[in-house]
C-alpha cells in the first residue's frame, strides 16, 4: 500500500510517502491512521487531530470508516479551501 502525505503533514512526518503492507487487523482508514501514529513522534503529531486530516483512497475522498485493500493508494492531507 502506498501512503502519500501532503502539505504540513509531509513536513511533520518528514517524507512525502510510505510503502507499507496493510497491517494485520487493520481494515479501515481509521485503523491505518492509528497504525501510522505508532511509527514515531512526527507521525503522531501530524495525525493526532483527525479534524485536520482529510483522506483520499485511489483519488476519491473517503471517510475514516472506508474499508481498505492492500493495493490501495491512500493520500493524507489537510482540509483544502478555495479562494
Amino acid at each position: 500500500m502506498k501512503v502519500l502525505y501532503f502539505a504540513w503533514l509531509r513536513t511533520r512526518i518528514g517524507k512525502p510517502e510510505d510503502a507499507i503492507e496493510l497491517p494485520k487487523g487493520v481494515g479501515d482508514v481509521r485503523g491505518l491512521i492509528d497504525h501510522l501514529r505508532g511509527l514515531g513522534p512526527g507521525y503522531d503529531q501530524a495525525l493526532k487531530d483527525l479534524k485536520t486530516v482529510r483522506v483520499a483512497v485511489n483519488h476519491e475522498y473517503v471517510g475514516f470508516d472506508h474499508r481498505l485493500k492492500p493495493t490501495d493508494e491512500v493520500a493524507l492531507f489537510p482540509p483544502v479551501t478555495g479562494g
